[in-house]
């Protein structure tokens, strides 16, 4: 009887996952498509961040004789090291270290990170990069801003120069509208993992 009720014992504490919160249910495994919406993300902010180094490096294909200020080129470097940087924080929200704070970080090291703390930056960043991308798609339609031009004074607008600034700017698109999906999955998992089960008593 005793080794019956140990086996029992065993069994019950192997279907619990390691990590999963004590007097909580089992932890929500993250979907498959979450985590490739959440690599995916980067990869759309890759290519307007490789456009802009090469803008800087004389490689692509238009204003070769523009004369940078001093700050010009550390400020377009920084650009697209910082989008790419916020484009990779969304590996965050299918990722542990998005739901507990990594063993590196001292005197918070394991803590469940509060869900309205990841939830709430990743919804804004998702409106914002939504609206300044349609800012930008309605002011080449309707020109809210005069247009820039070739002649040194700012971006192509014809041209192969042109071409390869829409096309690797296009993906950008995609960055607000994936963001706040993964953001919502991120929500809804987080809320079943933390929420309460009733702890029924064994029987005798």
């Amino acid at each position: 009887m005793t080794t019956l009720v140990r086996t029992t014992a065993a069994a019950t504490t192997a279907e619990v996952p390691v990590g999963a919160p004590a007097g909580r249910g089992r932890v929500e495994p993250v979907p498959r498509w979450a985590v490739r919406v959440a690599h995916a993300i980067p990869l759309c902010v890759l290519p307007s961040g490789l456009w802009r180094v090469a803008l800087v490096l004389g490689l692509a294909g238009y204003d070769a004789d523009y004369r940078w200020a001093v700050w010009e080129r550390p400020y377009v470097i920084g650009l697209s090291v910082v989008s790419e940087g916020l484009a990779l924080l969304a590996l965050g929200l299918v990722r542990p270290w998005g739901e507990v704070v990594p063993g590196w970080v001292p005197e918070l090291r394991g803590r469940r990170i509060p869900i309205p703390a990841v939830v709430v930056p990743a919804a804004l960043g998702a409106a914002l990069i939504m609206t300044l991308c349609a800012y930008g798609v309605l002011n080449q339609i309707f020109g809210f801003v005069e247009p820039l031009n070739d002649n040194g004074d700012g971006f192509p607008t014809s041209g192969p120069a042109a071409w390869a600034l829409w096309t690797t700017y296009a993906p950008l698109l995609a960055w607000g509208p994936l963001l706040a999906i993964l953001t919502v999955a991120y929500h809804r998992r987080r809320r079943t993992d933390d929420a309460p089960t009733a702890v029924r008593p064994e029987a005798g």
